[in-house]
């Protein structure tokens, strides 16, 4: 590894020790892994074409519904995207000698409606609109050997899917990264919505038919008088040399709205490390806006979704970083996330709010 001073100091992350034997463990119960080929032969809700998309905003070229329990549910809020764009060169994931167009998000439970049931992703095949939703789980082993899970407990803001793996948002604890080989089927007929657990004979999964376990964590740490930074959303700019990953910031007020780049081994998809054993940023750059739900690195211009509340419509703001400008209207209220689809040109975004809950794909020329 090359000489860190090319890198940022003050912040840093460091990865953890990779959960095999939990993950194994996990598997003695449930069985083999699916992976997606398991997963994409069981998609069990209808998404729904919007009809006329232009009315959600003005740069909405294309638009799609949950199905009706999950635009209304308030325990589940929908927050991070990524698409299989981002994970191969092709723009499509091969199952089975097929290449299928795919989109990945994050939800995180508010607790609302029972406890905090933590968050899942789902994937969406968007040739058939259909969907399921995926468990996120934290298997444990303790001294004696003994299985245990916990769901995980992050706001998932932003989601990078890049070869096997999805890097997660953990705000300040950094990212979480699982794999998609190792999601697994939860055996039974009965899977309780209100129950979750390993209790020695059988998984209780809050309702989820599949699990999905994290396989290690991206720790974030700050040096003294540095201002830590927020992991609150993420997304991947694979056509750069070397590819990168971009973290922003969610803040409000005068508190920080930085952008940072990492360094990602395309090899394994994975953030460059030193020798230290720690991953420093390429770059850190501060004059985002306030606000900032998602971004994405498109054309050269960085594309930021900022959020006006439940009611009003969504702004992108497009250019550099101290140089942003607005472009009011241009989406449903309640953006988050933001993927960029380079053949097509599109920015690809999703809203949370329950009622208002869509996923948009965006014409990237409507904000030069």
């Amino acid at each position: 590894m090359a000489d860190a001073t090319p890198y940022v100091q003050g912040v840093h992350l460091q990865r953890t020790d990779e959960h095999v034997a939990e993950i194994a463990a996990l598997a003695a119960v449930l069985g083999e892994p699916t992976g997606l080929d398991g997963l994409l032969g069981e998609l069990e809700h209808a998404a729904r074409r919007v009809r006329l998309p232009r009315l959600l905003g003005r740069a909405v070229a294309e638009a799609y519904r949950w199905d009706r329990y999950d635009t209304r549910d308030h325990d589940w809020y929908p927050q991070g995207i990524s698409t299989s764009a981002d994970a191969s060169d092709t723009e499509t994931v091969d199952i089975a000698g097929e290449g299928r167009r795919l989109l990945v998000a994050t939800w995180h439970s508010t607790g609302k409606a029972a406890s905090n049931r933590g968050s899942r992703v789902t994937f969406l095949d968007l040739d058939s609109l259909r969907y399921r939703h995926v468990l996120l789980v934290l298997p444990r082993l303790d001294r004696t050997g003994d299985l245990s899970l916990s769901p995980l407990r992050i706001h998932a803001g932003g989601i990078v899917w890049a070869g096997q793996w999805l890097h997660i948002a953990a705000t300040h604890r950094g990212f979480v990264s699982a794999r998609v080989d190792d999601i697994m089927r939860v055996p039974g007929d009965d899977i309780p919505a209100d129950q979750f657990g390993y209790d020695g004979a059988r998984v209780a999964s809050y309702g989820h038919r599949y699990v999905l376990p994290v396989r290690f964590n991206y720790q974030a740490f700050t040096d003294e008088g540095h201002e830590r930074l927020r992991y609150s959303f993420l997304s991947l700019d694979r056509r750069s040399d070397p590819p990168a990953l971009i973290a922003g910031e969610y803040n409000t007020g005068d508190r920080p709205t930085r952008l940072a780049r990492y360094e990602l081994d395309p090899g394994t998809w994975q953030l460059r490390t030193g020798e230290d054993g720690f991953s420093r940023p390429l770059g850190i750059e501060d004059g985002g806006v306030v606000q900032m739900q998602g971004v994405a690195l498109a054309a050269g211009r960085y594309h930021v979704t900022v959020s006006h509340g439940p009611w009003m419509p969504g702004t992108v703001y497009a250019g550099a970083p101290g140089s942003l400008r607005p472009h009011r209207l241009a989406m449903p209220m309640g953006p988050e996330d933001l993927a960029y689809w380079p053949s097509t040109d599109r920015l690809w975004s999703l809203t949370e709010h329950p009622w208002r809950r869509w996923i948009v794909s965006m014409r990237r020329s409507s904000f030069d």
